[in-house]
C-alpha cells in the first residue's frame, strides 16, 4: 500500500456539539476521520453528518460508563481506531479510562481525575508551591462550619462542576450554611451526584483564560484572554476577549503559573484551557485547568484568530499520536499575537420562559461576526441561579484590535435583550 493509499487516522470524538462546526472542519483539514459519540440532547442525521464524521456511535457515557466502555472495546476489536478525545469536561475521565484500557494515547486516569476534581487539583497545586487561595473540602453539607475559619467572602463550588454550575459566593459566615445547602442541592439535581464541595477564599481582580498545547512535557501558551471581573454571587460568564492587555511582568507571571500547573497536575500532552484570576490585578491564581479545548471548541476559534494556531486539529492529532502543527520547532512558551478575537456570551439576564430574544438576527450581516451559536430559544425555560440552565448564545467575532472588540461588546450589551414570561404562563 502506498502512502497515498494509507488509511486515514480515526478518532472517536465524545459528546461534541455539532453546532460548533469548525471543530469538524479542523478534523477535515487534518485528514482525520471522526467517529462521533453524539450528545444525548442532540440528534445527528446519518444523511447530514458534520464534516469528517464517518460514523455515529450513540453511547450513554455519563449514565452507564461501564457499558459505554464495553461497546468501545468491542468496536476497537472489530474496527480499530487510533485515538479518543473529548471537548466536554465531564467526559475527560471516561475518555482517559478508554484510552488506558485500549493502549491509546491519553492523559492517564489519575491525571484526568486531577484536572476534573477540584479537590485533587487544589491539593496538588498547593503541594507544588503554586498560588492557591485558602480552601477546605466538604464531604457533608452539615460540616459547613469548617469553612468559617477562612477569610470572607468565600466561593462554594461543586468538586466536579463545570460551566460555573452552582458556583456561589458567600459574603459572611452567617450565609455559608445556606449557600452550601443550595450548592449541594444543585449537584444532586444537575450533576446527578454529589462528590463533594470546595469552599475557597474569594479572589478579586480580572479573570483570564489561557489556551495552551502540551507536547512531550513542553507547554506552549497560544493565547491569554480577558474574561471580565465577575464579582458574584453566581459568576455567570459574559465576555472573552484575546489577547488580554497585560503588563509584560504580569504576562510572564501568568505563563509561568500555567506552565508550572501542567507539571504539578501531570499534563504532558494535549490541549488545555486554564482559567485564572489576577489577585490585586497582578498575581495569578489558578481557578482550574481543563485538559481539553475549552468551551466545546470556542477556545479553538480564539486561538486560531489570535495566533493562527490549529488548536482543535492538534487536539485530534494528539489523540491519534500524530505530530502537532501549532508547536514551533524552536521552543517558546508564548506565541506572538497577530490578531484579536472575542466571544460575547449572551447573559440570561433573568429567569422564566423565554418569549423572545432580540438583537441576534441582524448580527449575521456584521462582517466581524463569524459564528452565532444559539443554545436557548423561545419556549425554553431558564431556571434562576444557583441552578444553571445554560447560556443563550455565543457570538464569535474577529477584530483588528482588542479595542475594537471591547467597543463591539459594549454595543451588544445595548442591542441584545431576552424577554421572559413566568414559568407556566401561556406562550
Amino acid at each position: 500500500m502506498t502512502a497515498s493509499q494509507a488509511p486515514r487516522p480515526t478518532v472517536v470524538l465524545v459528546y461534541q456539539r455539532t453546532s460548533l462546526r469548525w471543530v469538524f472542519d479542523s478534523a477535515l483539514r487534518a485528514g482525520i476521520d471522526i467517529v462521533l459519540v453524539p450528545r444525548p440532547d442532540e440528534s445527528v442525521s446519518p444523511d447530514r453528518l458534520p464534516p469528517a464524521v464517518v460514523d455515529v456511535l450513540p453511547l450513554d457515557v455519563e449514565g452507564d460508563p461501564a457499558k459505554a466502555l464495553g461497546v468501545l472495546q468491542e468496536r476497537y476489536e472489530s474496527a480499530p481506531f487510533d485515538g479518543i478525545t473529548t471537548l466536554y469536561d465531564p467526559a475527560v475521565p471516561f475518555v482517559a479510562d478508554v484510552a488506558e484500557a485500549l493502549g491509546l494515547p491519553g492523559l492517564g486516569s489519575a491525571t484526568a481525575r486531577a484536572v476534573q476534581d477540584k479537590r485533587i487539583m487544589r491539593r496538588q497545586l498547593a503541594e507544588a508551591g503554586l498560588n492557591v487561595p485558602g480552601f477546605i473540602v466538604l464531604d457533608d453539607p452539615g460540616a459547613w462550619a469548617a469553612g468559617t475559619g477562612l477569610d470572607f467572602p468565600v466561593v462554594v463550588k461543586p468538586a466536579n462542576g463545570f460551566s460555573s454550575l452552582g458556583v456561589t459566593k458567600a459574603d459572611s459566615a452567617e450565609q455559608l450554611g445556606a449557600v452550601v445547602a443550595a450548592v449541594w442541592q444543585v449537584c444532586r439535581t444537575k450533576l446527578n451526584q454529589v462528590t463533594g464541595l470546595i469552599v475557597e477564599e474569594y479572589l478579586d481582580g480580572p479573570e483570564l483564560a489561557v489556551e495552551s498545547l502540551a507536547h512531550r512535557g513542553e507547554v506552549t501558551v497560544l493565547s491569554i484572554g480577558y474574561k471580565g471581573e465577575p464579582t458574584g454571587p453566581y459568576f455567570e460568564e459574559g465576555v472573552y476577549r484575546a489577547p488580554a492587555l497585560l503588563p509584560p511582568d504580569v504576562q510572564d507571571a501568568v505563563v509561568r503559573e500555567v506552565v508550572a500547573a501542567h507539571s504539578a497536575l501531570g499534563v504532558t500532552d494535549g490541549p488545555t484551557h486554564t482559567e485564572l484570576r489576577l489577585r490585586g490585578g497582578v498575581r495569578p491564581y489558578l481557578l482550574e485547568l481543563g485538559a481539553r479545548v475549552g468551551g466545546s471548541g470556542v477556545s479553538h476559534y480564539i486561538a486560531e484568530h489570535v495566533t493562527g494556531a490549529d488548536l482543535a486539529g492538534d487536539a485530534l492529532r494528539t489523540a491519534a499520536g500524530l505530530a502537532l502543527r501549532s508547536v514551533p520547532d524552536s521552543p517558546t512558551q508564548l506565541l506572538r499575537a497577530t490578531g484579536a478575537a472575542a466571544n460575547y456570551i449572551v447573559p440570561c439576564g433573568g429567569s422564566g420562559r423565554i418569549t423572545a430574544i432580540h438583537g441576534l438576527d441582524e448580527l449575521s450581516e456584521d462582517p466581524r461576526v463569524d459564528h452565532i451559536v444559539q443554545m436557548l430559544h423561545p419556549g425554553d425555560v431558564v431556571r434562576p441561579y444557583p441552578d444553571f440552565t445554560g447560556y443563550p448564545a455565543f457570538i464569535l467575532s474577529h477584530h483588528q484590535s482588542i479595542e475594537d472588540a471591547e467597543e463591539f461588546h459594549r454595543s451588544l450589551e445595548r442591542r441584545i435583550r431576552i424577554d421572559y414570561a413566568p414559568t407556566g404562563a401561556a406562550q
